[in-house]
């Protein structure tokens, strides 16, 4: 159990680019990485209005003479003091991404960011090079991968109580957007305009969440190919869907199916993914994050609860709370920013064995979300067609 205690012998220096006072995420940003100690805010360009920027960062504790207009100014004004930020935290729309990125490497900072790392497997491949160039990493927020319990299903599955992998279902379906909310929120357009979210509208900003959990439950599966087909139920969206359907099938013979959707209308969020092998399956809710549902052919089911005595140290190593008291979205991100903390900290040192199995969402991470999104935009455009990944 962490109980707050600091998983470095500091803080980390950090800033932030985005996340002003008008942003939800921005404030689960600072929420989990401020929670433990790991990181200390002490600069940051928060705000297209440079005025209204620094206001808010003076409201945080910022000093005003580190509130920055914007990126550029505060990586070349911090890189010139003896103390500047180390890290940066990106959570701006999607489309500026790619470039915040790699001004921040080639600034000599520690990065996390917000998905999609960038649109194209090209940028992508750029920045996860810029890492181990500049040797510094970038951490990706699929948020509730922190979560412990998705950790204790990657330790049964890998303790084989699954038996051989055979199907993964995954779906992240919500109904808020089942009309065209957009068109009288500010905060919700950008979402669905292609000169800020790139190709994709579900496929990026819902489908890469539980496809990256399946990724962590089930690390030694690779998508050999897919088969995408989607839909604008809003017309106005067109050519984003706010609708897919995308059929997998692993280099292990597995199969593996995603739905994601914002016209699930009655859904409060709907992310689920069931992993089921030849002698039993698991199934996590976000709904119902501190349960995970465990399914073994012929038996009872289970639910395993977070926190308790039963599960995989490495589902107890992070806990907050003792079972019993709900864990959810908040936490499994500061888990990640934990995790953040100490692979910056790894990295500075040179400490290749201590990153050789540590797990976090890293630039590669990042990497395949967008190479998946790619290759599923790539077979719906063309008919809804099989397409090697």
């Amino acid at each position: 159990m962490i109980n707050g205690i600091k998983a470095l012998d500091r803080s980390l220096r950090w800033g932030m680019v985005g996340g002003g006072g008008t942003s939800q995420i921005g404030y689960i940003h600072r929420s989990s990485a401020l929670r433990d100690g790991n990181f200390v805010l002490q600069a940051g360009a928060f705000d297209l209005n440079a005025e209204r920027g620094r206001a808010f960062g003076v409201s945080l504790g910022v000093d005003a003479d580190r509130c920055y207009p914007d990126y550029e100014t505060m990586f070349a004004a911090e890189a010139a003091r003896a103390y500047g930020i180390e890290a940066v935290s990106i959570a701006t729309p999607n489309n500026t991404h790619f470039t915040i990125c790699r001004a921040a490497l080639n600034a000599g900072l520690h990065v996390v960011c917000e998905k999609p790392l960038c649109f194209t497997t090209e940028e992508a491949d750029e920045l996860e090079k810029l890492c181990a160039e500049k040797k510094k990493i970038i951490g990706v927020t699929y948020g509730y991968a922190g979560h412990q319990l998705i950790h204790q299903a990657r330790e049964m599955i890998a303790e084989g109580l699954l038996g051989e992998i055979r199907i993964i279902n995954m779906q992240f379906a919500h109904g808020f957007h089942n009309e065209a909310v957009e068109l009288q929120n500010e905060s919700t357009k950008w979402r669905v305009d292609p000169r800020f979210v790139g190709p994709s509208y579900v496929l990026g900003d819902l489908a890469t969440h539980p496809l990256f959990i399946a990724e962590t439950m089930v690390p030694k599966l690779q998508v050999k190919r897919l088969l995408c087909s989607r839909q604008s139920f809003v017309k106005t969206r067109a050519p984003l869907e706010d609708n897919a359907f995308v059929m997998m099938e692993y280099d292990n013979g597995a199969v593996g199916t995603m739905w994601a959707s914002a016209v699930n209308c009655g859904s409060m969020h709907g992310q689920k993914v069931r992993v089921i092998g030849e002698k039993a399956s698991l199934e996590w809710w976000d709904e119902q994050p501190n349960q995970l549902r465990y399914e073994v052919q012929g038996e009872p089911l289970q639910i395993l609860d977070r926190g308790m005595g039963y599960l995989h140290k490495s589902a107890l190593a992070e806990d907050r709370i003792g079972g019993g008291h709900p864990e959810g979205l908040f936490e499994a991100w500061s888990n990640l920013y934990r995790r953040f903390a100490l692979a910056m900290d790894a990295t500075d040192r040179g400490d290749e064995a201590f990153l050789a199995d540590f797990w976090y969402p890293d630039v590669h991470a990042g990497l395949m979300g967008v190479r998946w999104v790619e290759q599923c935009v790539k077979s719906a455009d063309a008919g809804a067609v099989w397409v090697d990944c």
